[in-house]
């Protein structure tokens, strides 16, 4: 049975679910899959996605035609074997978002497989969401514990996915565009999933077969920006140029071809085409939203409160769509302060209801399409017009969960969180707003 507004918090869960299906590798890979080639097919790739993309591309390659490889994939985000499908592509799984020996290993197996390739030979490189951290092959001079420290201290600076993946690309042997030329002479078709704003393919799990318009002093920048310390010799090479990308035009990726196989503006028109079936009207504000995320809630809360009030050109009962990267700045703790929990999506959530202050009519979700908001087992929260009320019953104050970055704690004691498992696939940030009308509004 189709929810209704009667039951915002269904209508918003069916939202986040109509999205991430629009995503799922098996309902998009198979117009995007190239000819078999007159030698071998050698299947590579790393993301959220990764498990769900190959048992995707096992289950559509013709079963006569070779087809080998390794994918890596996070930790518990390889899905089911579907029964009676034949295992022909090996997935292995590492730690996201800080990259650990299992990761590294991958790396140094998937670059192990692509040498020796001829130009009868087919690369075909599965990327989603995420590959970036378990991809890892530190540049000479770097350590896998110095390449944690720089993704712990990236991740916690607030710098946005473009400016952390141009870090990773100057500091890695794979990423930026390596991994497709350690595939020469072979034919190269990258399969991606964006989880990007802009969907710019180059940025997509640090491009690993993309050409890299970034510079080794673009990286410099960034790591001077935000005082991250690199090693002195690896800040040299940097300094030097020595660790620089292959660049567009780059013989070595003449003839590789990139296909974005689901994209977030995708899954936010399936969002809006399902509100639409429900009677709803739906707009979609942006696939491409970035920011600090609780600074993008109050943004989204005061939409949301003009359409309300009968302030907007929208007019409820109507649904406000977005996606994008939001980023985290996480707070000093104070002495004895307990560490905070809590990603992207729920972080927005609190800016969001503290801004909404108790607006009657109005509902929200925010969740990542890849089931996890950074690194809790939710994938977001859910924001009600009594959530402020319940919060403050049980003695929970938003400002003090924000200075503290701990929206996993708010919204798990009002339960509000957003629990789905890994989803496998990865599209980034969904929010969804909710605003009726007060002769169509429910009880909580």
């Amino acid at each position: 049975m189709s929810p209704s507004l009667q039951d915002p918090r269904a209508l918003l869960r069916h939202l986040y679910d109509a999205a991430v299906r629009r995503a799922l590798p098996l309902h998009n890979t198979s117009a995007f899959l190239p000819p078999p080639p007159k030698g071998r097919t050698v299947v590579i790739g790393a993301g959220k996605a990764g498990g769900a993309m190959a048992q995707a591309v096992e289950a559509l390659w013709p079963a006569e035609a070779p087809l080998s490889g390794l994918v890596v994939t996070r930790y518990h985000h390889t899905p089911p074997r579907p029964s009676g499908l034949r295992e022909r592509i090996e997935v292995v799984e590492a730690s996201h978002p800080v990259p650990d020996a299992a990761g590294l290993a991958a790396a140094q197996r998937i670059l192990q497989l692509v040498q020796g390739l001829t130009a009868d030979d087919l690369v075909l490189c599965l990327i989603s969401g995420g590959g970036s951290a378990l991809l890892t092959l530190p540049c000479d001079g770097l350590t896998l514990e110095d390449k944690q420290r720089i993704n712990r201290e990236l991740l916690n600076s607030g710098a946005h996915i473009g400016e952390m993946n141009t870090v990773r690309k100057h500091l890695s042997r794979i990423k930026g565009g390596r991994l497709a030329a350690a595939c020469a002479p072979a034919q190269v078709v990258t399969l991606t999933i964006s989880d990007v704003p802009g969907d710019d393919v180059s940025v997509i799990a640090s491009g690993p077969t993309v050409a890299d318009a970034s510079t080794c002093a673009d990286a410099l920048a960034i790591l001077d920006r935000y005082r991250i310390a690199v090693p002195v010799p690896v800040r040299a090479a940097l300094e030097s140029g020595e660790l620089e990308t292959p660049k567009p035009g780059d013989p070595r990726l003449a003839g590789h071809d990139t296909r974005l196989i689901a994209t977030p503006q995708q899954s936010l028109e399936a969002a809006a085409e399902a509100a639409r079936a429900l009677g709803l009207t739906a707009h979609i504000l942006s696939d491409e939203i970035e920011g600090e995320s609780r600074e993008v809630g109050k943004v989204h809360a005061a939409l949301a409160r003009s359409v309300a009030l009968g302030r907007s050109t929208f007019q409820a009962p109507c649904v406000l769509l977005s996606g994008g990267e939001t980023t985290v700045t996480v707070r000093p703790r104070a002495e004895g302060q307990p560490r905070g929990r809590g990603g992207r999506a729920g972080e927005f959530c609190l800016g969001l209801a503290q801004a909404l202050g108790g607006q009657a009519n109005v509902w929200a979700i925010a969740a990542d399409t890849d089931g996890i908001d950074g690194i809790e087992d939710n994938a977001g929260a859910l924001v009600a017009p009594d959530t402020l009320a319940r919060a403050a019953a049980k003695g929970l104050k938003v400002s003090q969960h924000l200075e503290r970055n701990d929206a996993y704690g708010f919204f798990e004691s009002l339960g509000d969180l957003v629990i789905t498992g890994p989803t496998h696939t990865n599209v980034n940030d969904f929010r969804a707003l909710l605003v009726v009308t007060s002769e169509r509004s429910v009880d909580h």
